[in-house]
């Protein structure tokens, strides 16, 4: 019965004159053979494609700050002096800014976005998951220059009246922390940056988080109520444990996300070349020193230092995602050995 469905193939003639049936079956396999070639051609050269364009980018970034780091060598690095009438730049200041913001981003973001993640998860009624959801998804696609404004107008005069001028009160006055609250209640500062970044980073952080948590397999959450385990002992051993490697990697998704930030920095950080402890000064960062000054760049060395910014700022993202792929990495080791 199958044989019947089975188109009829042409008879051809053999070399001794009795006919046969025509190689089309062996013709098939070397058009199969030809396709899976021309496939693999197809997705290895878009795989190596992002590599050439990472190459390509930090190769150009280097090679447009090559006069920067041929002039000023490891000064660049080390100095605080950024002077464009005087043709003098350096790095620490932006260097700074940038890690301290994107630090204080993370201390803020990442206990809210766990604890809103396990409230939609294992705790919020089905009738309240849905708009909390959504408003997340909205915040995510909120452009980062109105966090800025809003920053700028709402949150700077906040931070002026109400919360600086207590922590200059109360936490300044203090032996060794207090160097990190000294200074004037003016609103702007790296720590106004730091936390605008932490509200601009939490939905990230949580929709990764969100989605991992739902992944976890119910039947391991049934079989520990089951045991008799309170929701809490559930969350702590079953959910969180199953889940910790791509927790990791949600919140180094954040990381690098406030590393780069552009706009919502500018607004509040003050952008001023003055090193600082205080996080009630105003700062710099790497990305908001290249977008407020690369139009200004009147000479070919103060081009060259904003590009070479641009290339600190490229290693230190790589950087930072390479130790989270060791991180990760010892992570599920350690999740295998146990």
């Amino acid at each position: 019965m199958a044989d019947d469905l089975i188109p009829s193939i042409p008879l051809m003639p053999g070399p001794s004159g009795r006919p046969r049936r025509a190689p089309r079956r062996r013709q098939r396999r070397i058009s199969d053979r030809i396709a899976d070639r021309l496939f693999l051609g197809l997705t290895g050269g878009a795989a190596y494609l992002v590599f050439f364009t990472l190459a390509a980018a930090a190769l150009s970034m280097a090679w447009g700050g090559r006069l920067a780091f041929h002039t000023f060598g490891w000064s660049f690095f080390t100095s605080t002096e950024w002077d464009a009438v005087a043709h003098k730049f350096s790095a620490l200041v932006p260097i700074w800014g940038t890690i301290v913001t994107a630090t204080i981003a993370i201390v803020i973001a990442v206990p809210v976005a766990l604890g809103i993640s396990i409230f939609l998860t294992e705790i919020a009624p089905p009738w309240l998951r849905g708009p909390v959801g959504a408003a997340i998804e909205l915040l995510a696609a909120i452009p980062s220059i109105i966090y800025g404004m809003w920053g700028l107008f709402v949150f700077v005069p906040f931070m002026a009246e109400h919360i600086q001028p207590w922590m200059i009160d109360h936490l300044g006055t203090l032996p060794g922390i207090g160097r990190l609250f000294d200074g004037a209640p003016i609103g702007i500062g790296m720590l106004t940056a730091g936390i605008i970044l932490g509200i601009m980073i939490i939905p990230f952080i949580t929709a990764v988080m969100r989605d991992v948590f739902l992944a976890t397999p119910t039947v391991l959450k049934e079989s520990a109520f089951a045991l008799g385990a309170t929701r809490w002992e559930v969350i702590k051993d079953i959910v969180l444990p199953n889940s910790r490697t791509a927790t990791i990697g949600a919140i180094f998704l954040g990381l690098g996300r406030a590393l780069g930030e552009t706009m919502a920095v500018t607004f509040v950080l003050g952008n001023a070349h003055e090193f600082s402890l205080s996080l009630m000064q105003p700062g710099n960062s790497i990305a908001a020193a290249i977008a407020n000054e690369f139009t200004e760049a009147d000479s070919d060395i103060y081009l060259s230092s904003l590009i070479a910014l641009g290339f600190i700022l490229f290693v230190l993202t790589f950087v930072i995602l390479a130790l989270a792929r060791l991180l990760l990495h010892a992570t599920r080791r350690e999740g295998a050995m146990t």
